[in-house]
């Protein structure tokens, strides 16, 4: 059966009307499909028999071509509601009639479920793809069955589906030409979500702990309700210490890169700054050639130095302004000879004199002075 291995949720569609089974159209999609009678359907449109042909061309919109597809629809997924939109589009005017086992017989012939028969019609019935649900389907389609509500066609996938001492449910069916095959829909099903619970069982009590449930909730024991309190402390521990931990590699990121760049700014200074030093007081710098032009400027500002005194019967050798000797007198004219006056006694120095002073300085030269006066 489709619904008995597949399922989703569905969500309302647009507006489209739709035939029921107590005859009044559907006139949205915003309501939900209506529970079949239990008594069948019931029309005043005579329901003769058709082939796939003739339903594939298209019927009077006052009679739809009616498609039967049962199930059980437990944790109704996205399989089930492939499976029922795939029998909603098989003919141009169909009315989908879903049936729903109870939990008498799911429970006898395939298992426990985890939802209610009373929770799994409710899903059903707000499933945009389905006109009418029948409750407490039949687990084999007898012809009474199908003459009640007046079924066309019977749609479920083309595997054998092996169940109450029976190798196919299906098979009268097929014989009959009445059977439509869907596909289903890979890697989801029931069973699947349940081995997934089951799996990750730890995992999900501890879970609805988190959320407010009781151990007698969950039928756990006392031991074991402390256990998962305790180790869910452990975790939020271990995620805190873990904030932690990538709060502070975050910040020592930071820093580094703050650090590096600070460096590569520094070097950057640094080189300038070693640069416009070496520019002004280097060999060649702008230092060395303002000294030595404010030391030319000072040599041409400055004063000459006057001549140091020489020693007694040589020239005087300062190298600054000396004094030319004046040309000799002529032998032959007497005048132009002054009369030399006899030596003094030279008189002791005294300590506090100058060397430098003009009275030592007399007669230190080689050359008699000569006076303008003489030579007239």
């Amino acid at each position: 059966m489709v619904g008995r291995r597949r399922g989703s949720r569905a969500n309302n569609g647009p507006h489209r009307p739709q035939l029921q089974c107590s005859g009044g159209p559907r006139k949205t999609l915003r309501e939900p499909a209506l529970f079949a009678k239990k008594t069948g359907y019931e029309s005043e449109v005579p329901h003769e028999k058709m082939t796939i042909a003739q339903a594939k061309r298209g019927t009077p919109a006052i009679r739809p071509v009616r498609v039967y597809a049962d199930g059980i629809f437990d944790l109704f997924h996205s399989g089930h509601a492939r499976a029922l939109m795939q029998a909603k589009n098989l003919f141009p005017n169909t009315h989908l009639i879903v049936g729903v086992c109870s939990d008498e017989l799911t429970h006898k012939y395939k298992g426990y479920t985890v939802m209610t028969e009373s929770e799994r019609y409710e899903a059903l019935i707000h499933c945009r793809y389905v006109d009418e649900v029948v409750r407490d389907a039949p687990w084999t389609l007898s012809p009474d069955f199908l003459k009640k509500h007046k079924i066309d066609f019977v749609a479920h996938d083309d595997i054998p589906y092996t169940s109450a001492g029976s190798e196919d449910v299906y098979k009268h069916i097929k014989e009959a030409g009445m059977f439509v095959a869907t596909q289903r829909t890979d890697g989801i099903s029931t069973s699947d979500l349940i081995t997934r619970i089951v799996r990750d069982y730890d995992l999900y009590v501890r879970r609805n702990l988190q959320r407010g449930y009781t151990a007698r909730d969950l039928n756990v024991s006392f031991i074991r309700e402390k256990k998962i309190r305790l180790q869910n402390q452990v975790d939020r521990m271990k995620e805190t210490v873990k904030t932690v931990e990538e709060k502070s590699k975050h910040f020592v990121f930071k820093v580094e890169e703050k650090s590096h760049d600070l460096i590569q700014k520094w070097e950057e200074k640094s080189r300038e700054f070693i640069g416009n030093f070496l520019e002004l007081f280097g060999p060649d710098g702008a230092w060395h050639v303002i000294q030595e032009q404010s030391g030319r400027m000072l040599q041409a500002l400055s004063p000459y130095a006057s001549p140091v005194a020489s020693p007694r019967g040589s020239p005087s050798s300062s190298p600054t302004r000396g004094r030319s000797p004046s040309p000799p007198s002529s032998p032959t004219s007497p005048s132009s000879r002054s009369p030399r006056s006899p030596r003094s006694p030279r008189s002791p120095r005294s300590p506090h004199s100058s060397p430098t002073s003009p009275s030592s300085r007399k007669g230190a030269s080689a050359y008699p002075l000569t006076f303008l006066g003489d030579d007239e």
